[in-house]
């Protein structure tokens, strides 16, 4: 069941992120075209820079889980490092609880201005484009993040018990 579940979160959350890359793909070539089109034809696209504003909203929220997933952020333990191995796990437990937390706090507040923005009928100023789906992403997002740091809190109190070494980490 729980290998099941890791697989399945790791899945939703490479699917995720594959999405975000793909909607950097999209809004870099919505960039490229708008500048040459600006420059060389006096020919700007209408709501490029509200479309690069959302496609980079989606970017950031749905390839968070997966960059969480690839230990890509940056952490910097210089005094944790020094530490014996069950105190490492322990901290690391501790700190991603709390990260467990805050993305939470992120995805009840994502859901609030969701369902609020949802309620108003708010759209983008000049394509009338609908708020709450990227709103909606901010939740989604955070749900994701939330998945994988649960995944991480049960890896680290296993290797706590059987006192193994810690997975890898960006230190910075």
């Amino acid at each position: 069941m729980g290998n099941a579940f890791k697989k399945v979160v790791q899945r939703v959350s490479l699917y995720a992120g594959v999405g975000g890359m793909f909607t950097l793909l999209v809004m870099m070539l919505l960039t490229t075209f708008d500048v040459i089109g600006r420059k060389f034809f006096s020919l700007p696209i209408p709501g490029s820079y509200e479309l690069s504003k959302y496609m980079l909203a989606v970017f950031v929220l749905l390839g968070i889980a997966y960059t969480q997933q690839m230990e890509g952020h940056v952490s910097i333990n210089l005094v944790v490092a020094r530490m014996p191995l069950r105190t490492q796990l322990v901290i690391d437990s501790i700190v991603t609880l709390l990260g467990l937390f805050i993305f939470s706090l992120i995805i009840w507040g994502g859901w609030v201005e969701t369902v609020l923005t949802m309620q108003a009928g708010t759209v983008s100023d000049m394509l009338y484009i609908p708020v709450f789906p990227f709103k909606f992403l901010v939740s989604l997002g955070a749900f994701l993040v939330c998945l994988e740091l649960l995944l991480k809190v049960i890896t680290s109190v296993t290797e706590a018990v059987k006192k193994r070494s810690p997975g890898k980490g960006v230190i910075a």
